[in-house]
């Protein structure tokens, strides 16, 4: 079973698609960002990255998982658009012969 029929068989078990249009889906991934960001507020990194990695987890999955329901709804295969934004970062940020920036 993919990912996005997991996330769409919770939803739909729970009724929740209703509130789920494209406007609140980018409210929610942006929401959950934040509180992946006050994982971190006024900590250093190293002892976040040790001592928060449960909570970490918890905040990216979150992230992750409104980025795929809003996908779904606006009818877009994440493989395709993280693809196809490599591709075009690889443009704009070319390497010199050096492998270098």
């Amino acid at each position: 079973m993919e990912i996005i029929d997991e996330i769409n068989e919770f939803v739909n078990d729970r009724d929740w698609s209703k509130f789920h249009n494209s406007k609140d889906l980018a409210i929610s991934i942006s929401l959950e960002a934040s509180e992946l960001l006050e994982i971190y507020q006024w900590k250093s990194p190293e002892k976040v990255d040790v001592t928060d990695i449960e909570h970490i987890k918890e905040e990216v999955a979150d992230v992750l998982i409104y980025s795929y329901m809003l996908a779904d709804k606006l009818g877009l295969n994440m493989d395709e658009i993280v693809k196809d934004k490599i591709k075009k970062n690889k443009i704009k940020y070319p390497l010199n012969e050096n492998g270098e920036i």
